[in-house]
């Protein structure tokens, strides 16, 4: 009797492929550079975002 391996997968948030979660790839969740890099502009374009009041730069002020 053999054991069974298992291989935890998801898909790629970007185009939806199949993507297997080990230890070899360096983009997980993401299948390639190239989905994180379009993933991470998505972000900076603000066509991803957290809903919430949006922060003003007083906001981020720290008192010493």
């Amino acid at each position: 009797m053999s054991a069974v391996k298992f291989q935890r997968s998801s898909k790629c948030p970007e185009c939806k492929k199949k993507v297997i979660w080990s230890i070899d790839n360096i983009y997980k969740p993401f299948c390639s550079k190239r989905c994180q890099l379009l993933d991470l502009g998505s972000w900076v374009s603000e066509r991803h975002f957290i809903p919430g009041p949006k922060l003003n730069d007083s906001d981020l002020e720290v008192d010493d």
